[in-house]
């Protein structure tokens, strides 16, 4: 009965094996196939293999055909995502500081995984250690699954939200009181995860780290109406772009006077589509809505004089 059951996993086992361990450059010939799946104590034929390749591209999968000196070979060229695809997401894993160290070494093993056994390696290999300083907490990919269900089903959250004082120990706030917030977005912002709230009583929208929280819970409220009302109107895009680490301030359109080397520095910050004009000869304009704080104006006031608030809007 054991062997039965073996039988009838053959073609997945076979699938499994042929995505795995091939590719254009490293095809299996019938031989090693049927020697690979009787180790899995799946018995094969070299004869009626290709039927059984046969019915699995005839379900959609696509398995090439090839030769290897005189034996007739297979491989799975079509993958989710190419080489360096993976390597992207790789590298965007290891420079997340909101991951911890021990989530990250899991992700990145899943990911290169992706790209077969023969790829695998070489994306290990080629990884780039950026001196990223991870946080410490291990709940933060949970807190972000019950988060994202919360926003979907339009519920609240609760949660504990802690600081971290001058020896590195945590400080809740309330007196450890689970805070209690309408879900409105979540937003990747300067390597940190945000979850933007509505604060019903203050009518207006509060930010917080996610990597901050803990014992996040979904619970059985639907949004307050403010929040509601909110989100039928709201644009996260318009809201990230004025809103710089997450710091509140006034929402201004402001004019920025700023040296044309800085033409790089506003279309990083603000986007490719920004409206550039020069009034000078080495001298450049543009107009910005913001919300108004100091991050800002400290980011301003990096650049010493080559760069200046020469105006502010007037609603």
């Amino acid at each position: 009965m054991a062997k039965q059951n073996y039988q009838r996993l053959k073609p997945l086992r076979l699938m499994e094996l042929l995505t795995r361990e091939t590719d254009e450059e490293h095809p299996m010939t019938k031989t090693e196939i049927c020697r690979r799946l009787s180790e899995s104590s799946i018995t094969c034929d070299p004869r009626t293999l290709a039927r059984d390749i046969e019915a699995l591209n005839q379900l959609g999968y696509e398995i090439m055909e090839t030769m290897v000196g005189h034996n007739r070979a297979y491989y799975v060229a079509d993958r989710p995502f190419s080489a360096p695809e993976l390597k992207v997401m790789i590298d965007a894993v290891e420079a997340a500081t909101f991951i911890t160290e021990d989530q990250t070494r899991d992700l990145i093993n899943k990911i290169a995984a992706m790209g077969g056994a023969h790829y695998e390696a070489n994306l290990r290999d080629n990884l780039v250690c950026f001196n990223t300083r991870k946080h410490s907490n291990k709940q933060i990919l949970y807190s972000i699954d019950t988060i994202d269900r919360a926003i979907r089903q339009k519920k609240r959250i609760r949660f504990f939200y802690f600081k971290l004082d001058e020896n590195g120990k945590k400080v809740y706030g309330k007196s450890k009181w689970k805070y209690k917030a309408d879900p409105l977005a979540l937003v990747f912002s300067e390597d940190n995860y945000y979850l933007m709230t509505f604060h019903s009583h203050l009518k207006t929208i509060v930010n917080y780290r996610v990597d901050r929280m803990e014992f996040v819970e979904m619970i059985d409220e639907d949004l307050s109406e403010g929040a509601a009302e909110l989100l039928e109107q709201f644009n996260v895009g318009e809201y990230t772009e004025q809103v710089f680490k997450m710091y509140n301030g006034e929402v201004q359109t402001v004019v920025l006077e700023f040296s044309d080397t800085l033409c790089g520095c506003i279309y990083d910050k603000f986007g490719e589509d920004t409206r550039i004009l020069r009034v000078g000869l080495h001298t450049c304009r543009c107009e910005v809505t913001v919300q108004r704080s100091r991050v800002f104006e400290s980011w301003v006031y990096q650049f010493g004089d080559q760069m200046k608030i020469a105006e502010v809007k007037q609603d």
